[in-house]
């Protein structure tokens, strides 16, 4: 992963772990960083909603990048997110990342009100000015705002971002984004779109299910961005009934369910996040234990 572009590659999106009273466990938080490093990943996105930021105190949102940071060896190789319902908050958080010494952020449009583009344009452009890298963040489906092929070329065109975590599902997105805005990276936002995207020429994956299985998804990952169909398409059907879990509600407890079932530390969540049902317990459980058989790791 250049440094030039730190948001490339392999980016976990990573989950958080607690403690049994559900404090931020920053030990085991640091192992999980270096442990996905150490097995294919390029770097880690802290405080985003796999990492259940919203649950969190701002001291604890504080702590857990400068862990991050410190976990990683080289800033450069975190992602911060900087969501807020403020865009001065939101660029507060970004200097506290540039300050910790992160390499770039993560940030979603705002979502306190369905806001137009000229709302848009303005909060991405004073995150911008905190000095490190924007990466655009494309949920439709949470923040009832669409970063459109057009609204991206005109926010990339500001010089507000740098890339977009596209998250809205729809595929046909990546070859008008490239159309519109040829010099913004495009970076695989949901799991179970990873080879769709892949081969229209994404850059980057901010990853869910690597937190299980940091290593079947790497192979996966740098078999799909090389056009190795060979490779990649058995090995993305085999992980899609775990990777389509990173697109439903329930995503945070199915990836930390099958982190725990990996021999890793998932447990539990923060409320208003409760257990999965026991329908969903089982599905997540089945589909994990079956990859595990097939030695996927």
């Amino acid at each position: 992963m250049p440094h030039t572009h730190p948001w490339r590659g392999i980016m976990v999106a990573t989950a958080l772990p607690f403690r049994e009273d559900l404090s931020v466990d920053h030990e085991a938080f640091a192992a999980h960083v270096r442990f996905l490093l150490d097995n294919g990943c390029d770097g880690v996105v802290p405080n985003g909603s796999l990492g259940e930021y919203q649950t969190l105190t701002d001291h604890e949102r504080a702590q857990v990048i400068r862990t991050a940071v410190e976990a990683a060896g080289d800033g450069a190789r975190v992602m911060a997110g900087v969501a807020a319902y403020g865009s001065a908050e939101a660029r507060r958080w970004a200097e506290q990342a540039a300050g910790a010494g992160a390499g770039s952020v993560l940030l979603l449009p705002p979502n306190t009100y369905r806001a137009d583009a000229a709302a848009i344009r303005a909060h991405y452009a004073e995150v911008a000015r905190a000095g490190l890298p924007v990466v655009a963040y494309n949920n439709p489906h949470d923040t009832r705002v669409d970063l459109t092929p057009a609204l991206l070329a005109e926010l990339h065109q500001d010089g507000s971002i740098v890339a977009v975590k596209e998250f809205s599902g729809d595929v046909r997105r990546a070859y008008e984004i490239a159309e519109l805005a040829p010099g913004l990276d495009l970076l695989i936002g949901a799991d179970d779109v990873l080879l769709e995207l892949a081969v229209a020429g994404a850059v980057g994956w901010i990853a869910g299910y690597p937190n299980a299985l940091p290593r079947s998804c790497a192979e996966l990952y740098h078999a799909a961005v090389a056009g190795d169909l060979a490779t990649a398409v058995p090995l993305y059907r085999s992980l899609h009934p775990l990777l389509r879990w990173d697109s439903k509600t329930e995503f945070v407890q199915a990836i930390k369910l099958s982190m725990d079932l990996a021999g890793r530390r998932g447990g539990g969540c923060r409320p208003p996040r409760s257990e999965l049902a026991p329908a969903q317990h089982e599905a997540v459980t089945r589909a994990t234990e079956k990859v595990l058989a097939e030695g996927l790791r």
